[in-house]
């Protein structure tokens, strides 16, 4: 590797309520999102699409397009089952 090639270590994370995906990679600088997602495999493990989903880097909304930095984690978001206010709504209707 020349002085030219630098690399950034990322992680890639996909949790859902029984399973938990987190990888660590070693990618060229400058790669995007979608790199660090194909480069995880997280689709072909998680059986999921990744397109569908909203993607972030530490918590921050993101496109595919963005560009990584050393020590980012790139997080795919499941669809919401409820919206939180109408889940704690119900929880309050619950009697003790």
């Amino acid at each position: 590797m020349s002085g030219d090639e630098r690399r950034i270590a990322v992680e890639v994370a996909y949790a859902e309520p029984a399973r938990q995906f987190l990888r660590a990679l070693c990618l060229p600088s400058g790669s995007t999102v979608a790199d660090a997602i194909a480069a995880a495999d997280v689709e072909r493990e998680c059986r999921i699409d990744a397109a569908a989903l909203e993607v972030g880097v530490w918590s921050r909304r993101a496109t595919l397009h963005t560009t990584l930095r050393d020590g980012d984690r790139v997080e795919l978001y499941r669809p919401l089952r409820i919206d939180p206010k109408q889940a704690r709504r119900l929880r309050a209707q619950r009697p003790r």
